[in-house]
């Protein structure tokens, strides 16, 4: 009978272990790798939409031509509906047979369905860009070779970056114009930046080493024109709120002269000591200042005679000016008497 109740033990401990039949039981594991970006981690979507529309009535014969100019007039533009900046579209279909003529009006509403791809980044989004303008107050890069992202430099770290400034424009030496003509013409164009550049502060590396392409988190958006533009930082902690109370440079550039101006002057005991001196120096400036004043109320006084002297002249002048001009308007009507007289004495002498 022993032999009968091993098996059974034996079997009740098969049966307590699962170990074996849960490994067959089990999917195959799938190969480790980088996970795909999920719709709502991608900067880019693909939304199917459905828009009213109303075509003209020159495309009557073809409204679906129609259709795709209309829906041609979105690209690159930012739509609030979308959330973000319509690239393409796709997949035109109308959800209708027919079309609507409302109110003896010659347009063509109908509704139509679409699938647009949309660049769609929000907040807290880690991006790429390209440097292509560093400045002391800013960093501007180009996303995509389209969008502009602009990094103020509250959201740079200070204590690690700093602006280095570049050549003048103007510098025969080490402008862009002695970079153009060093490059051969079969290379490519050497990107000059004149206005200078953020580098490590140990190492004086560039900001985005040499391709300038630079991480950053989006902060901000900013529409203006129908267009996205954005507003990163490449802060550890972006979203601090000290870094967007901190003040700016030229901010504390005035805060400083402020300053410097309202402070109160102290005499130090060293300067006691001059304080006579200064006194006599100051007395003697404001003799010296009543002097001249007094000066200049004399000549004041001369030039002012002078004028009345010159004055009363001219007035002689034209006195005398009028009385011969009476003179001579009152001397032709008495002339022409001795003229006769020399006449009639000619013609009795020739009798």
């Amino acid at each position: 009978m022993a032999p009968a109740t091993d098996k059974k033990r034996k079997h009740a401990a098969e049966n307590t272990s699962p170990h074996k039949k849960a490994k067959k039981d089990e999917p195959p594991k799938k190969d480790k790798g980088k996970a795909r970006a999920t719709p709502a981690d991608s900067e880019f979507q693909v939304v199917k939409a459905s828009l009213v529309i109303s075509i003209p009535p020159a495309f009557t014969a073809d409204p679906s031509r129609g259709a795709l100019e209309m829906l041609d007039s979105m690209v690159m533009r930012y739509i609030p509906a979308f959330q973000g900046v319509v690239l393409s579209h796709s997949h035109l279909e109308f959800l209708s047979r027919a079309a609507q003529i409302r109110n003896e009006c010659p347009f063509l509403v109908c509704k139509i369905g679409f699938s647009a791809t949309v660049w769609h980044p929000h907040i807290g989004q880690k991006l790429v860009g390209k440097i292509n303008l560093s400045s002391p107050d800013h960093i501007s890069l180009l996303l995509h070779r389209t969008f502009n992202v602009s990094i103020p430099r509250r959201h740079i770290p200070e204590g690690q970056w700093e602006f280095e400034y570049g050549a003048a424009e103007n510098d025969p030496e080490f402008g862009p114009a002695a970079a153009d003509v060093e490059a051969d013409e079969d290379e490519k164009p050497v990107e000059s930046d004149t206005g200078g550049r953020w580098v490590h502060h140990l190492t004086r590396e560039p900001l985005g080493g040499d391709a300038k392409y630079l991480s950053f988190t989006v902060i901000g958006l900013t529409i203006a024109n129908d267009m996205l533009s954005l507003i990163g930082s490449i802060q550890p902690d972006p979203f601090d709120p000290r870094h967007d109370a901190a003040p700016s440079r030229s901010q504390e550039v005035e805060d400083e002269e402020e300053d410097i101006s309202a402070a109160p002057l102290r005499a130090s005991p060293s300067d006691d000591e001059d304080a006579g001196v200064a006194k006599v120096d100051r007395e003697e400036e404001e003799d010296a200042e009543g002097l001249l004043q007094k000066l200049g109320r004399e000549a004041d006084k001369v030039a002012a005679k002078a004028a009345k002297k010159e004055k009363r002249k001219k007035d002689g002048e034209s006195k005398k000016e009028k009385k011969r001009r009476r003179e001579t308007e009152a001397a032709p009507e008495a002339a022409p008497q001795p003229v006769e007289g020399k006449k009639k004495r000619r013609k009795g002498s020739a009798l």
